[in-house]
């Protein structure tokens, strides 16, 4: 006994994979444009990062002659995990913003 192949089920499938692509593809371009801001705990260095994780720029405020070397160091640590923390908060909220609005299968 053959098994019944439920076309409109299999249809709904493949315009849910067609969908799952566009948003995938929506996901990606906003996480390599949206940029966060981070500044060290001393507001010396400023941090810019993207959802994806690239830091495109940093920033350092006032000189560095009169700077400890370690002291400066640990800024530079705090201020890119700050970074990287920043990044994965934007890149988890986009995803919501994305992914969050669609719905299960059966029930579109």
């Amino acid at each position: 006994m053959g098994r019944e192949i439920d076309e409109s089920w299999i249809d709904e499938a493949i315009a849910r994979y067609r969908r799952l692509d566009q948003l995938r593809a929506e996901f990606d371009q906003a996480v390599a444009s949206h940029a966060v801001s981070v500044h060290s705990p001393d507001n010396s260095i400023e941090v810019v990062v993207t959802a994806a994780g690239a830091i495109t720029d940093v920033r350092i405020n006032g000189t560095l002659h009169h700077r400890n070397p370690s002291e400066f160091a640990r800024e530079i640590r705090a201020v890119v995990t700050t970074a990287a923390d920043a990044a994965r908060w934007a890149r988890d909220k986009l995803a919501a913003e994305v992914f969050g609005k669609l719905p299960p299968l059966g029930e579109d």
